[in-house]
């Protein structure tokens, strides 16, 4: 069964989407996670079935509930959040398969530093005026020049979790 997507352009409601991030620290005890608030997208979907767009997050609006953490991960130890406020993914193709998986692969820029991105999604919820996509990935931090790791306490990958929710955009 294919799941069918409406053609156009498509908005991020960011009310309704979460982008969250987990990472084991503490030598792999604690497991840190983070929600960004600050969250904005678009994207278009092709007579084709397949679609491109771009997520972009606020780094400045990561919350750890932590506030000495929060200032530790904005500073340039970690994401160098004056020098580098954003980070964005570019969908250079998303194709929704059968049962309503679908591929994703772009780019993903962290600190001014862009690599190569591919992961799946799920369509949970698609109609004429809205549609769902959920995911989960792991990045390694050290490709995008965030290597601090005082006393190796950190190890592993961050996992990103979202749940992006469009409308059409009028």
């Amino acid at each position: 069964m294919t799941v069918a997507v409406e053609t156009g352009l498509w908005q991020l409601d960011p009310s309704a989407s979460t982008v969250a991030l987990g990472h084991r620290t503490m030598w792999g005890l604690v497991n840190v996670k983070g929600t960004f608030s600050g969250v904005s997208g678009r994207g278009e979907v092709a007579a084709d079935g397949t679609a491109t767009g771009t997520l972009t997050l606020d780094v400045a609006s990561l919350d750890t509930k932590n506030a000495k953490r929060d200032t530790h991960l904005r500073s340039a130890d970690l994401f160098d959040a004056d020098n580098h406020p954003e980070i964005t993914f570019v969908a250079r193709r998303a194709e929704v398969r059968d049962g309503g998986t679908a591929q994703v692969s772009g780019q993903l820029t962290v600190r001014g530093v862009s690599r190569p991105l591919s992961f799946s999604a799920r369509l949970t919820g698609a109609d004429a005026d809205a549609l769902t996509l959920d995911a989960e990935f792991t990045v390694d931090r050290e490709q995008f020049g965030m290597g601090w790791n005082q006393l190796g306490m950190i190890r592993g990958l961050t996992t990103v979790t979202t749940t992006l929710r469009f409308t059409r955009a009028s």
